[in-house]
């Protein structure tokens, strides 16, 4: 009778030592996810800013240059920081004389040659792989001006790349930029924004050089 249970027993605790060790893979594994975080380092080159500006007789559309940014995120605090700079002066439409009034009257771009983004709340879930829609509040820099705006960012992760668009507007009459209305012509006092940016490898484990 005893040498007939003896299989049985030691096959029951083979099934139980499996079942341990694979109960401490998943924990290791997770606790390894949760010390990735985000590390969003923007490539110039591969970020396209545009701007809408809704007017009388047409739409005015143009560019920016981005010049540098960088965000990181860490998914388990959801603790987000860095920052997104373009040269204000770079401001481009396809019309000289437009383009001269804008960074001579509007923008005043040589006084004031930033327009940044510090984020600083992230509403939403950030996908480790895959697309997510987060909404990013943070402090929004033009003109000398810093302002609250929360941007709608949809983010595709992937290990060896990630991309992001964007699409928001800022009220710059509201922030209280001068509106390029005139007479003859009526200016939106308020312009539409499209970011499209792209980058390499953006998760990095917490606490690693």
């Amino acid at each position: 009778m005893l040498e007939s249970t003896m299989p049985s027993i030691a096959k029951r605790t083979a099934r139980f030592g499996i079942a341990v060790a694979f109960t401490a893979l998943l924990w290791t594994q997770t606790g390894r996810a949760q010390q990735r975080e985000a590390v969003l380092e923007f490539l110039p080159a591969r970020a396209r800013i545009e701007f809408a500006l809704d007017a009388s007789f047409h739409v005015v559309h143009g560019t920016f240059d981005m010049e540098h940014g960088a965000i990181q995120f860490d998914p388990s605090s959801r603790a987000i920081s860095g920052e997104v700079v373009v040269g204000a002066a770079s401001g481009h439409s396809g019309n000289d004389g437009r383009d001269r009034r804008m960074h001579r009257e509007i923008l005043e771009s040589s006084r004031y040659p930033e327009i940044a983004f510090r984020p600083d709340r992230v509403e939403g879930t950030l996908e480790a792989s895959g697309v997510s829609t987060v909404q990013v509040h943070g402090v929004f820099r033009i003109h000398g001006v810093e302002r609250e705006l929360t941007i709608p960012v949809r983010v595709e992760m992937a290990d060896d790349h990630w991309t992001l668009t964007s699409h928001f507007v800022v009220p710059y009459v509201q922030w209280g930029i001068k509106n390029p209305s005139s007479l003859l012509l009526h200016v939106s006092p308020s312009v539409e924004v499209d970011v499209q940016a792209s980058g390499l490898k953006p998760w990095a484990v917490s606490g690693s050089k």
